[in-house]
């Protein structure tokens, strides 16, 4: 009979087969009431399953990160079920766990449906979860499965049946009883049954179009997002973090503040206006002052090459359909995706000493991926973008130090823009790849070999390396608490190989070098977006297209006011004049709107004594300043890169 090793390595004993429900019944009342699933020698499974042998065993609580994933999935399916109750005769697809919460899609055909629908959507769910429907696991035959669902009219769970392996098993989740039974198709696990969903934890969030499959040539359906929580509290926390967000969304604020605006014409680029290039240039050349001091040298590679290049890299065979490509008739040329095969032609280009490496090349790439329409998002997910990129060619004696030295500047450049903290993931080698088993197990060994002299923490993310080496993911953390994935450092084996790179060692012979890819920001248009939400257009004074804008009370100070410009202008500021016949306030609003740090206001008491008012975005209050006395303080803000201290939450958002 089963003896049942807990995480705390403690053991119940019992005299017959049992399920996890009977288990956590017999530690107590309130795991039993709190109890999500459960994972047995490493497997996540139903609580109901029976445990018929001796076992390791860890209940998961919807206070845990599984646990929460297992009520998302079965909320989820309460939001299918409900829509089958309201609309018979819609089709349920597939209903994915998502950060945060779930999304189902739907195909309404007859009927569509908006947001305006989702109260009376989330009132049948919560009539589902208080009726506390037993929910269980049956397998089926691919046959009978298939019988099943195109006899209830649901086409696209057949066709999902259908498409699967011929040895995968056809797991079907059953929820209530008798003839208003609700079945799904699912691998699970799920709850035990519906009332384990509070009834105050979810809410369903908006309403969007998807292509069944992803692909533009198929139906499209209705996405339904949502959103689950352990507990009522916790869901309030996030639907207000939502809010800020959408107050904070770069698509308002940018054009807005005339940054840049998006249309048609270009499906996926950005049409960026002075203020926005001009933000976009200052990144550009902070991150290549960066690489200058780190000693990087800059290089720039064609934009299209020919497909031959890309088959060699290994890029053609993986990313093939999210290429742009150009026929000419006797050759076909693909627009870069990715700058590194760029990079290794320079390198390649004559013949290296172990004397000249490490060599470090910086990029800033234009590339190139054909995004389905409906994965473009803002300026965030775009068709066209510039990757700052980095590849160092190094021996493999200089690769940990080399690393070492990597994490130093992402470190620098996040401490600069406020992302002091920053989470670190370590992508091991994907199920598709470059490269031999030994090439991968060497340099996965020296990555993480590298994170240890570094002292550097990262959690497992497998199977998710690039195609050609496994790689650091550098994960920050905005003021919402919203993670980004950005940064990468991908070590690579293989690249070198099949491009037949080389060096001339100290012993005179020939050898590989090392290759790692590196980017700090991962793309300049994505890295603008995330400053904007998480600064929500209050960029830090050195960052700011406009850092100051001066005006007197009246037009009679203007005169003084245009002196005053170019007195800063002379000091190294980016000011501007406002000398319009507006009133005082009116102006001072505008700016403010406009996300303007700094406001001067001019009297003719400030023109007798050589002072200003100063006005600070984020601020209520107004400080009367000498103006050599205000250049230096600005000045020293900009040199030491301070970030925006904001008092006021009204000036946080647009």
């Amino acid at each position: 009979m089963p003896i049942i090793t807990l995480p705390d390595g403690s053991t119940k004993e019992f005299d017959k087969p049992v399920t996890g429900l009977e288990v956590a019944e017999s530690i107590g009342s309130g795991l039993l009431k709190a109890a999500v699933a459960m994972e047995i020698n490493g497997e996540t499974m139903d609580l109901s399953n029976t445990i018929t042998t001796d076992s390791n065993m860890k209940i998961f609580t919807a206070k845990t990160d599984k646990g929460l994933e297992v009520l998302r999935h079965s909320t989820a399916h309460i939001l299918a079920q409900a829509i089958k109750n309201l609309y018979p005769s819609a089709q349920i697809t597939i209903g994915p766990v998502i950060e945060n919460g779930f999304y189902y899609d739907v195909d309404f055909s007859e009927k569509s449906i908006s947001s305006d629908n989702l109260g009376k959507i989330e009132a049948e769910m919560k009539a589902i979860i208080k009726a506390d429907l037993p929910i269980s696991r049956h397998i089926w035959s691919r046959e009978e499965a298939i019988k099943y669902f195109k006899n209830i009219n649901e086409n696209y769970k057949a066709e999902l049946i259908s498409d699967l392996p011929k040895t995968e098993t056809i797991s079907v989740y059953k929820q209530g009883e008798g003839d208003s039974a609700f079945f799904d198709l699912c691998r699970g696990p799920h709850v035990p049954s519906t009332s384990k969903i509070g009834r105050k934890t979810f809410k369903l969030t908006s309403v969007a179009g998807a292509y069944w499959r992803g692909n533009s040539d198929n139906t499209m359906l209705t996405r339904i997002y949502g959103t689950a929580w352990a507990t009522d509290k916790e869901l309030k926390q996030h639907l207000r973090m939502l809010e800020e967000a959408a107050k904070r969304d770069h698509r308002k604020i940018g054009p807005a503040m005339d940054l840049f605006h998006l249309q048609d014409c270009a499906p996926g680029q950005v049409f960026w206006h002075h203020k926005g290039w001009f933000l976009y240039r200052t990144l550009e050349n902070y991150m290549r002052d960066k690489c200058f001091e780190h000693n990087y040298t800059e290089v720039n590679t064609p934009q299209v090459m020919d497909v031959e290049i890309w088959k060699t890299s290994g890029h053609w065979d993986k990313f093939r359909d999210d290429m742009m490509t150009h026929d000419d008739g006797d050759r076909t040329f693909g627009l870069k995706p990715m700058s590194c095969p760029g990079d290794i032609q320079i390198y390649n280009n004559k013949l290296h000493s172990y004397r000249d490496l490490p060599i470090r090349m910086a990029e800033f790439g234009r590339v190139f991926r054909n995004e389905a329409s409906g994965a473009v998002h803002g300026i965030m997910r775009v068709k066209a973008f510039t990757q700052d990129d980095a590849h160092i060619f190094c021996t493999e004696s200089q690769m940990e130090d080399e690393i070492v030295a990597m994490v130093e500047i992402l470190r620098e450049v996040y401490t600069d823009f406020g992302f002091g903290d920053f989470k670190v993931k370590f992508s091991d080698r994907p199920e598709k790849r470059l490269g031999t088993d030994e090439i991968w197990d060497k340099s996965e060994a020296a990555l993480k070999s590298s994170c240890k002299k570094l002292g550097l923490e990262y959690t497992l993310n497998p199977g998710e390396g690039a195609f050609y080496g496994p790689k650091l993911e550098f994960v920050l953390k905005d003021c919402l608490g919203r993670d980004w994935q950005c940064g990468t450092i991908q070590l690579d084996l293989n690249m070198p190989e099949r491009f037949n790179m080389e060096y001339v060692g100290e012993d005179g012979k020939k050898h590989r070098p090392i290759m790692i890819h590196r980017a700090i920001l991962g793309s300049l248009e994505r890295f603008m977006g995330i400053l904007i939400e998480n600064f929500a257009g209050h960029f830090p004074l050195w960052f700011a297209p406009v850092q100051i804008v001066a005006m007197g009370i009246t037009d009679k100070q203007n005169p003084h006011i245009e002196k005053l410009v170019k007195r800063l202008k002379d000091a190294g500021l980016r000011i501007e004049g406002d000398y319009r016949n507006e009133k005082i306030n009116y102006k001072i609003r505008e700016h403010s709107h406009q996300k303007v740090p700094v406001i001067l206001v001019v009297g003719d008491r400030e023109i007798e004594n050589d002072s200003v008012t100063v006005r600070r975005l984020g601020s209520q209050k107004q400080t009367t300043m000498q103006i050599n006395d205000l250049i230096a303080t600005l000045l020293d803000e900009i040199t030491t890169k301070q970030l925006p201290i904001i008092e006021n939450n009204d000036d946080k958002a647009a």
